[in-house]
């Protein structure tokens, strides 16, 4: 029993069919609005009933926020490497560090060879794909010297220029079965993605594929934890149990831990173009399973003791410090209108001592400063905006032009429009805390408790807040001229939010960088 102990992560496998498009789009932003870590698609560039995969990525690269994407796996015989290390470069630079490099060694050479494709036996086909792993990695590597140069015998590059780099370290995840391409992902792979449904035997087949990994990783230099485990999986929840994943979400929880826990999949990737299905997975099975994967790793004597969780975040490039600094109060308040006592704010419990912060982790907390930065932004553009009309610096119709450049669309371009559009925007966020991460906290951390319960009071004045602007603005629109009310109630706002948002970065972000979101990020 083989507990790698990589940090969970739970994907969506969309089938791309040109048929309808729209619905592919529509579950890949699902995935994306479930917290989902990552979205992936089927590559077959000849089969004519599916869009293309690299194209399909690029699309939803824009259409999506925080979701990673990655070809499910991509067909290497069709897919030059020099060209594909480009596109996967540009499409991470592009989206943010949010691409994936999943390769297949290819499959249905009639269909490859009748659309131009070079067909190849099982052995070439894993040489091919050493070799074009090599030439990916090379064209990658920014900062070494000289051209890229591959003598291969099925890709040969003769002075290629290197780069550019990705965005950020893109892994190599490898579609493998057999012992010889197992052995391939042991030495030059970051992960290894089977697909359950292609294990005759089902997962007991698992461990010797592990142990084929892990021996060619050891014998290559590399720690066999390096190597990422990823499982495609497909099921059905119902009521009651009728086989392996074929149950209720709760039997889910306790077959996806085991194949954690005792055989290293730390990634699992479902098949599945039902909205419900993929909802189920994302809100009741993903978090569960990492909540019960992550006492079981906690456990004195468990598979992966705190010890060397510590001694592994600290070789990753973890710390002990966190480096994300909340933002300050900014001390001034604009009215005398107080809602709350600032005073009564409970203080949230210390870190634990020696607590060594991952660079993921730190990344998590930053998020939040992130997201509260696009929020105190926006509050800014709203004051500046409401000075200027008061002032009758800018006309109706020039007001709408400036309007129209800010992130907050809406229909009718005017000056409620617009700040109803920022007070949806507030209240989405609270929402979200408030449904998914603060729970989890709750779970997490239980000395947290008052703190949250302080927050969420706080949210709930802050909505009636944004409620009163909303109703100053109609008094606008019915009495021309008189910015009164408005400007108190933005002031009042101003006051508010800012204060909170203040306090939330100092009692939160440490506790979200130790114990991530709900299920993702915010």
């Amino acid at each position: 029993m083989t507990d790698y102990g990589h940090e969970l992560a739970f994907g969506g496998f969309v089938t791309p069919t040109a048929g309808r498009f729209e619905q592919v789009v529509a579950l890949a932003k699902l995935c994306d609005q479930v917290n989902l870590d990552l979205v992936t698609f089927q590559d077959h560039p000849y089969q004519p009933g599916f869009l293309d995969t690299w194209t399909l990525m690029s699309y939803l690269a824009a259409a999506t926020s925080r979701i990673r994407l990655a070809g499910n796996v991509l067909n290497l015989p069709l897919r030059q490497p020099v060209v594909l290390a480009r596109s996967v470069a540009s499409l991470d630079l592009l989206s943010g560090g949010r691409v994936e490099l999943g390769l297949g060694a290819g499959a249905f050479w009639e269909a490859i060879e009748a659309v131009g494709g070079r067909r190849l036996s099982a052995g070439q086909a894993v040489d091919a794909l050493d070799e074009a792993i090599r030439v990916i990695r090379e064209v990658w590597d920014t900062e070494r010297r000289g051209m890229v140069r591959v003598e291969g015998e099925h890709y040969r590059v003769v002075g290629a220029k290197r780069g550019p780099a990705p965005a950020h370290p893109v892994e190599i995840w490898v579609g493998a079965y057999k012992p010889r391409m197992l052995r391939l992902v042991g030495r030059a792979a970051d992960g290894w993605l089977p697909s359950l449904a292609y294990l005759p035997n089902g997962p007991v087949e698992l461990p010797a594929m592990n142990a084929v990994i892990d021996e060619s990783a050891e014998a290559a230099g590399r720690d066999p934890r390096s190597v990422r485990r990823l499982l495609n999986i497909n099921g059905r929840f119902v009521r009651s149990s009728s086989g392996f994943l074929a149950g209720p979400p709760e039997q889910w929880v306790e077959e996806l831990a085991g194949l954690a826990l005792d055989h290293g999949v730390s990634t699992f990737v479902l098949g599945a173009d039902d909205p419900t299905t993929i909802q189920l997975f994302a809100q009741e099975v993903a978090p569960a399973v990492r909540e019960l994967v992550g006492a079981e790793r906690a456990e004195p004597g468990s598979r992966a003791g705190a010890a060397e969780e510590q001694r592994e975040a600290v070789e990753a490039g973890g710390a002990t410090a966190l480096a994300v600094t909340p933002t300050p109060d900014p001390g001034v308040r604009l009215t005398d209108h107080r809602l709350w006592d600032e005073s009564t704010r409970p203080a949230a419990p210390p870190a634990p001592d020696g607590h060594v912060y991952t660079p993921h982790a730190q990344a998590v907390g930053a998020h939040l400063v992130d997201v509260h930065d696009h929020l105190r932004q926006e509050l800014a553009q709203v004051r500046d905006l409401l000075e200027q009309v008061r002032r009758g610096v800018v006309s109706a119709g020039a007001a709408r032009a400036v309007l129209n450049q800010l992130t907050m669309r809406q229909n009718n371009w005017t000056l409620g429009a617009y700040c109803a559009a920022y007070c949806t925007a507030v209240t989405q966020h609270h929402g979200l805390e408030d449904n998914s991460i603060f729970p989890h906290l709750r779970r997490a951390d239980p000395g947290l408790g008052p703190v949250l319960d302080r927050l969420e009071a706080e949210h709930v004045v802050i909505h009636d807040v944004v409620e009163g602007v909303d109703r100053a603005l109609v008094d606008l629109i019915r009495n021309p001229g008189d910015f009164t009310e408005v400007q108190k109630a933005v002031d009042v706002l101003t006051d508010t939010l800012l204060s909170h948002l203040s306090w939330e970065e100092r009692v939160i972000v440490e506790p979200l960088a130790r114990h991530g979101f709900y299920a993702g990020q915010v």
